[in-house]
């Protein structure tokens, strides 16, 4: 198993490489970029993100005045030596092959150095929005496999029946549904909107948190948690449901489950003795990438709507103000949590079931 896990952290490195390699000329190739939102923010306009820029993804001249080639239309009214500084301090007065070694070297030793926006280095602006969306994403990831695994089990123990008809009904909406959608639904309903205001629209915590009691703080944080997870939940359960359903009818119709019926034990203590704990392996071990999965993509829009300072709100506020330096930060430490947490999954594959070796199989 050692050499296993040792091969794994070793793959993660050419991964890592490839994800930031592809991403940074992919942007590279983008127009905009963080030297004409400065240009423009000096010419007291915002910066046109369609707008077409020689020399691609933000790459900013000397103004075209000077009847340079390499210039920006952007550029026009602005010193020569004023953009220069601009380049130089956004980094973009080196060529692109040195500004992509010198963006692997910071990172490989996890220099990710700091916000093109507000100053601050990127590990502490990370670490600053973690709280926010790993309570989102711990308590939708919870709740969604406290609600899928009863349910995909009660609906393969009466498959057929009224009552599987039903529930599919009702997942089949879920899914259909998407959550950004449904937490517009539950603001107009539930925090305001048009009918109750039962629910805060916003944020994580009251104002006044700080002053009050431990009960009062846990009781205001679930108070605020409510809408937001719902929300998540609702998109996230179906696929969950129906995982564990068609896992447990598979498990039913294999040998063992016939012969243990056939030795004459009783019907619950060979579903729920037996079958039950070789069907949820693939479901409890998913639970790493399901909770990475909610962590890091699910929760973007609903940070958003909600006003939820977190992982996805930095995320897109990064890439509305083109920030490269925390976009490329961001996707290297998600990049790297990803994939170390696929690799727990991989393992609780093996501490549920020591019957799998993955060294055996040449994985």
């Amino acid at each position: 198993m050692l050499a296993y896990i040792l091969r794994r952290l070793l793959l993660m490195i050419p991964t890592l490489l490839g994800i930031i390699t592809l991403n940074f000329f992919i942007v590279q190739a983008a127009p905009g970029g963080p030297v004409d939102r400065a240009i423009a923010q000096l010419q007291g306009r915002d910066a046109d993100p369609t707008a077409r820029f020689s020399g691609g993804g933000g790459e900013t001249g000397p103004s075209r005045q000077s009847n340079d080639p390499n210039t920006s239309r952007g550029a026009r009214g602005i010193p020569p030596e004023v953009v220069e500084r601009i380049k130089k301090q956004y980094g973009f007065d080196r060529p692109i092959h040195e500004r992509y070694l010198l963006l692997l070297g910071n990172y490989i030793t996890f220099n990710l150095g700091n916000s093109s926006l507000s100053g601050q280095p990127i590990l502490e602006l990370i670490a600053s929005k973690l709280p926010v969306s790993i309570s989102l994403g711990l308590w939708t990831t919870l709740l969604v496999y406290l609600v899928s695994i009863p349910l995909g089990v009660a609906k393969a123990v009466r498959d057929g029946s009224r009552f599987d008809i039903v529930s599919s009904s009702v997942v089949i909406v879920g899914n259909a549904i998407p959550g950004f959608l449904f937490a517009i639904l539950l603001i107009v309903l539930f925090a305001g909107g048009s009918y109750w205001n039962i629910f805060p629209r916003q944020g994580l915590v009251s104002p006044d948190w700080s002053s009050l009691s431990l009960v009062d703080k846990v009781l205001d944080y679930l108070w605020h948690m409510v809408l937001p997870v719902l929300a998540m939940v609702i998109g996230g359960f179906a696929a969950l449901t129906m995982l564990t359903k068609n896992s447990f009818l598979d498990e039913i119709r294999k040998q063992y489950v016939q012969t243990a019926r056939a030795k004459g034990l009783n019907e619950r203590r060979v579903l729920y003795g037996h079958v039950f704990r070789n069907s949820m392996l693939i479901v409890i071990a998913g639970f790493p990438a399901a909770f990475i999965g909610v962590l890091f993509t699910g929760s973007l829009l609903i940070e958003v709507i909600f006003s939820l300072d977190g992982l996805g709100y930095l995320g897109f506020n990064a890439i509305i103000n083109r920030d490269y330096s925390l976009i490329f930060g961001s996707l290297w430490v998600f990049s790297l949590l990803g994939l170390i947490m696929n690799l727990i999954g991989d393992l609780m594959y093996v501490v549920i079931d020591p019957r799998i070796d993955f060294e055996r199989r040449g994985a």
